[in-house]
């Protein structure tokens, strides 16, 4: 497929929510999901949004900066969402964000959040060209500037490292 008849999807068309009881089988010492637990949820969560926008599996390429705001108790609900906030030539940006819910109210607080890199994959385990993204509101206007903007500099950065490799 060329690059001038991809497919075009919006970021909502790839929007992702997961929820789970938090079960002390999941816990670290000090009673809390431990942090690799809610990595693995976000890593799922993600790989479904970027499967929704390109149509295809999608492998976990990169994660930048896990943020853990809070902590999450055991017996809490937990949700995940994640959506595409950006669409290279077989690459997508997407942001996953977890929070905690309140049973009373249903209020949710943030307590994790990460940008993660997927690469659409062919049954060859190749990668593909995935749709190119359309945001439709000012929001998504600005994290798909945002997300661009993190695109160049890992680039940036991935050069950089392949020049300190080879000197």
């Amino acid at each position: 497929m060329s690059d001038e008849s991809r497919p075009v999807r919006r970021p909502a068309d790839s929007l992702s929510r997961m929820s789970v009881l938090v079960e002390p089988a999941d816990a670290n010492v000090l009673g809390n999901m431990a942090g690799g637990k809610v990595v693995h949820l976000m890593d799922i969560n993600a790989a479904v949004a970027a499967a929704r926008h390109s149509g295809r599996i999608a492998a976990t390429a990169q994660m930048d900066e896990i943020v853990f705001d809070a902590p999450v108790p055991v017996g809490s609900i937990v949700v995940s969402e994640s959506v595409v906030n950006y669409a290279g030539r077989t690459s997508m940006e997407v942001e996953t964000n977890v929070y905690v819910e309140d049973r009373a109210t249903g209020r949710r607080t943030r307590c994790v959040s990460a940008f993660m890199t997927f690469v659409a994959m062919n049954d060859e385990r190749r990668p593909v060209v995935v749709p190119e993204l359309q945001p439709e509101t000012p929001e998504e206007e600005r994290r798909y500037r945002e997300a661009r903007h993190r695109r160049q500099e890992r680039l940036r950065r991935r050069a950089g490292r392949r020049e300190g490799a080879e000197g």
